[in-house]
């Protein structure tokens, strides 16, 4: 399966034989959507403007809240989280998507803003890949975002929702994230696109990966 990185929490995720889901598509965070996307379907976590545009994905289908979804080749399964550490007193609910594709289990926390719970754990187990967000202000900062993973235990970890050139919301950066994890498990890859298959998930250890946005598709 491949892996898209669009900036911000948006993804697009290929499966093999071509079905494709957009994930979190935004609008009004300094850049935009690259032209002409489409997808067979598009996930959205929270109906807030940086994770809601789907006028700006070609879809069919678009899909919220809890519950189990099938797409050919795909299962989708949304788990309901909150937003904030208040039960969603403070920024509403949150759905955490995982994603069966090429027997893999991708998962994307969305803008988890919630503790991590022995509860939470059991329902989103196992993982291999984890899109999670590591920005804080309104979502868990660097700090939680690393108990997450310490509790997942994916092979892969990605992450997405920090302050990056161009964006206007005010996060901090990944750094903080990625310095809580020894040099040799992080790669600072410099890529907008990755490929995995079930054979490169064999590291003893997690292992940290930082995308980026290419020029190309940087609206600016």
């Amino acid at each position: 399966m491949k892996i898209q990185f669009l900036g911000h929490s948006c993804f697009k995720l290929t499966e093999s034989t071509g079905t494709t889901v957009i994930t979190d598509p935004y609008s009004g965070i300094g850049y935009e959507l690259p032209k002409g996307l489409e997808a067979d379907a598009v996930t959205v976590s929270h109906d807030h403007y940086d994770h809601n545009n789907v006028k700006g994905v070609k879809t069919k289908r678009v899909i919220r809240g809890e519950g189990f979804y099938e797409l050919p080749g795909v299962e989708i399964t949304g788990v309901k989280s909150y937003h904030d550490e208040e039960e969603g007193r403070k920024r509403g609910e949150n759905v955490i998507y995982k994603f069966r594709m090429d027997g893999m289990d991708i998962c994307h926390m969305g803008d988890i803003g919630e503790d991590c719970s022995a509860e939470l754990i059991e329902m989103l187990l196992p993982v291999n890949i984890l899109l999670i967000p590591v920005g804080g202000t309104y979502t868990v900062d660097a700090e939680r975002a690393k108990e997450y993973v310490d509790r997942i235990m994916p092979d892969v970890v990605i992450p997405m929702h920090y302050k990056s050139r161009h964006l206007t919301i005010d996060l901090d950066r990944a750094q903080g994230f990625l310095d809580q994890f020894d040099d040799e498990d992080v790669d600072v890859c410099r890529k907008d696109v990755l490929e995995f298959t079930r054979d490169d998930l064999t590291e003893e250890s997690t292992k940290i990966i930082l995308m980026e946005r290419t020029k190309a598709n940087d609206g600016k």
